[in-house]
C-alpha cells in the first residue's frame, strides 16, 4: 500500500465516554477514518503509525441526521468510524509527554 495513503486514512481519534470505556474494558481504540478507507488500510495505518499489533478492525458508517436550524433545514455530516482491537499487552497513549 502507498505510504501517503496510509498517512491520510486516519483522520482523528475519537475521545468520548464510550470510547474511553472501550479502551479500558476491551483494549479497543476508536478513530475517524476516510469514507473510502478499508479494514486492511486502517489496520496497516495503525500498525505503521503507532507501532502496535492490531488484532481486528470493525468499521461502521453513521449517516448524518436531518436537523432544523431556525426555519432552514440542513444535514449533519456522515461519519465513518473504525474500532481497532489491539492484541494483549499493546496500548496507544495519545497523551505522551514531549521530551
Amino acid at each position: 500500500m502507498n505510504n501517503e495513503r496510509l498517512y491520510s486514512v486516519l483522520l482523528a481519534p475519537i475521545v468520548s465516554e464510550k470510547s474511553t470505556m472501550l479502551a479500558e474494558k476491551n483494549n479497543q481504540i476508536a478513530f475517524r477514518v476516510l469514507p473510502s478507507a478499508t479494514k486492511q488500510e486502517v489496520k496497516a495505518a495503525v500498525e505503521k503509525l503507532f507501532k502496535v499489533e492490531v488484532e481486528s478492525v470493525s468499521i461502521l458508517n453513521r449517516r448524518g441526521k436531518s436537523k432544523r436550524f431556525g426555519r432552514h433545514t440542513g444535514t449533519r455530516g456522515t461519519l465513518r468510524k473504525a474500532y481497532v482491537s489491539l492484541k494483549a499487552g499493546q496500548e496507544i497513549n495519545f497523551l505522551q509527554e514531549a521530551g
